[in-house]
């Protein structure tokens, strides 16, 4: 996996996990989201992983990541960011309009996954917002 990228073994673990380093090191968290939908949404856009973590200003962590996750999920919204976000929807205004327009149609929680260029939502139901994201690329499935 580390062959393909340092973050790939995030994605063949199959479990949630906290990821540090450089996304290499992984370690099993208690997050259950079965149930709720996923919406993935990537506009025919590339973000430059160089550029993006030029562009990031890391802000100081009052309350631990890992504690974050453990409040109910309606309260990430207003607890856990992405701190690549701020300069990325900066040069790619596409990303934060997508992100809004998931929170406009119920998304629970949405956010840039990365350094991007996808943006994902959470949706506590099923929804077909396809024809809205026409034509980046959508992907949706249950949790």
């Amino acid at each position: 996996a580390q062959q393909l990228g340092s973050d790939c073994a995030f994605f063949i673990a199959n479990t949630p996990a906290y990821a540090t380093q450089r996304g290499e090191v992984l370690t099993p968290i208690k997050l259950n989201l079965g149930g709720y939908y996923l919406v993935l949404v990537k506009p025919n856009i590339h973000v430059s992983t160089s550029q993006a973590y030029a562009g990031v200003s890391p802000k100081p962590v009052a309350v631990p990541l890992t504690t974050l996750i453990q409040q109910p999920i309606e309260q990430w919204r207003d607890s856990i960011t992405n701190d690549f976000e701020s300069s990325i929807f900066a040069t790619h205004p596409i990303l934060s309009e997508i992100k809004k327009q998931l929170y406009m149609q119920g998304a629970t929680y949405a956010a840039m996954s990365g350094s991007g260029a996808t943006v994902y939502g959470l949706f506590k139901k099923e929804v077909d917002l396809e024809h809205l994201f026409a034509p980046h690329y959508y992907y949706a499935t249950t949790l």
